[in-house]
């Protein structure tokens, strides 16, 4: 498997540009929250979650920051993200199946022990009815709560190379306002399951790239599509630039900003929307940028974005390569380690 080659080297034509420059901030890795930080979630307390690859999955519940690990029944200490049910329990995607914790205990379920890309979580979402879906390395499954079902996506002719390591990996898994499931695939473009038939978005229609990374929806009605360079797979080291970036559809029209280099020749591994319908976007050769529906900000990161989050207290989140930053509202740029700052 490929996973941390893909991820830590990242660790519109009218549309205009401005940039804010922020100081990068300094810092010592033995204070990180952690060397990758894969994620950042909010429950319903308003505690703070970190993923990490490599020292399980860190809490911030306002007082202090509590680190949850193979020790106390993760199944290993490399955790992509953490998602909360209806109930309150807490669901984490980790590099050997998902960890269930109810605040006391936890517990794994694996999907196929015969295979190690099944076991190797990417995506856990829960739609609007209530349907639980798996993305793995090794493609999409339905969980009941106790038990997994294959659901299998079609696979649409394409044009380019396929990696034959990253070909079932399920980047994304989201739900549009229609209730539409949409599927982001490493190779094999975007899929739409309106739940009877299969519609694909491909670079033959006019993404960047066939390796999707991220989809997200703004409030006027765009889907954007992050991507990277399929081209990086290659082989040969002379041959390996590419499309890669952003891509934005409204309806069956997609367009690009290829006024910013960084959005059309790099990879994007971080897209979200803030509570007011911004559109975060990060790259990994040029910082992180916003859209506000007219323009785009330019912000200077000192590391490469993995997860990205506005919280309830109005404070942008960043996890990445690096560690774990965040965004204060007068644009200043911080580095938040073990030690803080909080507020």
């Amino acid at each position: 498997m490929k996973l941390l080659a893909l991820i830590i080297p990242w660790l519109l034509t009218s549309t205009c540009t401005t940039k804010k420059k922020n100081p990068n901030t300094e810092f010592s890795t033995d204070s990180q929250i952690g060397e990758y930080v894969t994620s950042v979630f909010e429950d319903y307390k308003g505690h703070l979650w970190f993923g990490t690859i490599e020292k399980g999955i860190a809490r911030y519940d306002g007082n202090e920051l509590k680190y949850f690990t193979k020790e106390n029944g993760l199944p290993t200490n490399r955790v992509t993200s953490v998602k909360q049910d209806s109930i309150g329990v807490y669901w984490f995607q980790t590099g050997e199946g998902i960890s269930r914790y109810d605040g006391k205990k936890f517990t794994t379920y694996r999907v196929n022990d015969d295979d190690i890309g099944s076991n190797m979580i990417s995506q856990f979402f829960i739609d609007s009815k209530g349907n639980c879906w798996v993305g793995t390395w090794s493609g999409v499954y339905l969980f009941d709560g106790q038990e997994f079902t294959s659901f299998e996506l079609p696979t649409p002719q394409i044009e380019t190379i396929i990696n034959q390591d990253t070909k079932g990996w399920i980047t994304e898994i989201t739900e549009d306002r229609q209730g539409n499931i949409w599927f982001g695939r490493d190779g094999y473009g975007a899929c739409k399951y309106d739940g009877q038939s299969f519609i694909h978005v491909l670079r033959k229609d006019g993404l960047h790239s066939n390796n999707i990374t991220n989809i997200e929806f703004d409030d006027d009605g765009g889907i954007w599509f992050g991507t990277r360079v399929a081209e990086k797979d290659n082989p040969d080291p002379t041959r390996r630039t590419g499309k890669g970036g952003i891509n934005r559809m409204v309806n069956d029209s997609i367009t690009s900003f290829p006024i910013i280099p960084a959005l059309n020749t790099s990879d994007v591994y971080g897209m979200y929307k803030d509570a007011v319908g911004n559109i975060w976007i990060s790259s990994t050769t040029d910082g992180m940028y916003r859209y506000n529906g007219v323009s785009l900000d330019h912000y200077d990161i000192p590391i490469s974005v993995m997860g990205i989050l506005r919280d309830s207290k109005d404070q942008l989140w960043l996890a990445g390569a690096g560690g774990l930053y965040k965004i204060k509202q007068n644009g200043e740029v911080v580095n938040v380690t073990t030690a803080g700052p909080w507020n």
